[in-house]
């Protein structure tokens, strides 16, 4: 069997210029192949010097132990800082503590078990959509991915599916926004000040206007039926209405607006990412995708459907987990020294930029067996319960972890196990995916199945 696309890494030495080049059109083959093996790298430009670190110590002090002397890199804000201003994605310091208050008890414990409906109700239509696409027809798989999270996205928030005028609008700006945003903002590079302009395009500038004003539009809307008393219990409502907790204090719009669009950023994006290459892994794997189907024919078969049946899709949860082991839909976490510090004898100036790839240490050589291969069986041995604890992030860890990461693991393996129930899905010959990380890792052309009916 072979192995899953991976990217071809650039050699170990380039210039500046075709470094730039290269980390623009892709992150991850713009790396070099050490980083799979390395503890620690160092990288080197006239304006600031940046470090990766795979180190499992060195992940846990940045992200675990003192995640606050490790801020977010004001550099992450530039390209993204058009649609998400200050969301919770991007803040720091008080303003970030203050937005996890506030956002954080929406996502707790039974909070998930009342988004459970919506999310089946997502699967069913996503499944029939798939319908037509049954015969011979190739299907970029990643389309019906991103249609099927972005309607989870709309359901769980503001208790509407995709097909409402709206939410047809915000999915279908923000496809022209991913493909007019870049990776790298100028303003990520040089040390310009922050009056100076950031040449974002026109594009990438008008659609995020455009998403961003028909958010408001729906975040009014919910306004008005909090203050009426008629708005549904949703996860908008639950925002919209929690307090601070040490200052009283409620999302206005524009704030609300802010974090609405990260949750269609982080939880349309990244769950589509996933959910597109564990179908592809599947296609080209036809024994787990068999094992797959069979466990969801069992589990799915009731007519009634209860949150509790997700505890019982541990094939298919282990798949979707090895999935973002191989394929993290964030490939890279940057970060930025507050202080001056020491990784392993090297000293670290403040302002350096300290980088935790998933995508380098979800492969590296000295900690996974077999670090390339897909095999969801890894999770009951030593070594991958061992590389679980040390060195699998994908939603990251500490108190920066996605508070989404239940969400994403209850939809994913649930889509899933519906789709392969209804289809068997094959691989398009000659049309391997490559896998580049733009907002996500998605494939390069797209990822190409076919579908039959089971």
């Amino acid at each position: 069997m072979s192995l899953p696309p991976k990217p071809t890494p650039r050699p170990d030495r380039v210039s500046l210029w075709r470094y730039f080049r290269l980390f623009k059109s892709d992150i991850l083959s713009a790396q070099p192949a050490r980083l799979y093996r390395a503890w620690m790298a160092e990288f080197r430009t006239p304006f600031f010097r940046s470090y990766l670190c795979n180190d499992p110590e060195l992940v846990d002090l940045v992200l675990k132990e003192r995640p606050m002397d490790f801020p977010k890199s004001d550099r992450v804000r530039e390209g993204l800082k058009p649609l998400l201003r200050d969301s919770v994605f991007i803040t720091n310091g008080d303003q970030w503590l203050a937005q996890r208050r506030i956002i954080d008890p929406a996502f707790e414990g039974g909070k998930l078990r009342e988004t459970f409906p919506a999310m089946w109700d997502a699967g069913v239509a996503c499944v029939d959509r798939m319908r037509v696409n049954i015969g011979a027809q190739e299907i970029d798989i990643e389309t019906e991915t991103s249609h099927a999270a972005a309607d989870i996205i709309f359901r769980t928030l503001f208790s509407i599916p995709i097909e409402d005028a709206t939410a047809s609008a915000v999915f279908a700006e923000f496809k022209s926004h991913q493909r007019a945003s870049p990776v790298v903002n100028l303003g990520a590079l040089l040390p310009l000040p922050r009056w100076f302009p950031r040449f974002h395009s026109r594009q990438t500038k008008r659609t995020a206007r455009r998403i961003r004003a028909l958010i408001e539009s729906l975040t009014t809307q919910r306004a008005a039926q909090i203050a009426q008393g008629t708005a549904p219990d949703d996860l908008a409502t639950k925002i919209m209405t929690t307090p601070d907790p040490e200052t009283g204090k409620t999302f206005d719009t524009a704030e609300m607006v802010d974090q609405v669009a990260i949750f269609f950023l982080a939880g349309h994006e990244t769950s589509a990412s996933a959910l597109a290459w564990s179908l592809y892994l599947l296609a080209t794997n036809p024994d787990w995708q068999d094992r797959i189907a069979a466990e969801a024919e069992t589990v799915l078969a009731d007519e009634i459907h209860y949150f509790s049946i997700l505890n019982k899709l541990k094939l298919s949860r282990a798949v979707f987990r090895e999935t973002m082991r191989l394929y993290p839909p964030v490939p890279m976490f940057v970060r930025e020294s507050k202080c001056p510090e020491t990784f392993r004898n090297r000293p670290i100036k403040p302002g350096s930029q300290v980088v935790i790839s998933p995508w380098h240490l979800h492969r590296h050589e000295r900690i996974w067996d077999n670090p390339d291969g897909f095999d969801p069986a890894r999770w009951d041995t030593p070594n991958g319960k061992n590389g679980q604890r040390c060195a699998y992030i994908p939603f990251s860890t500490g108190a920066r972890a996605c508070p989404g990461a239940g969400f994403a693991m209850a939809e994913g393996p649930l889509l899933l196990s519906m789709i392969v129930r209804a289809f068997r899905i094959t691989p398009v010959t000659g049309r391997k995916p490559v896998p580049v990380a733009h907002l996500t890792v998605r494939g390069r052309d797209g990822i190409w199945l076919r579908l039959e009916a089971r």
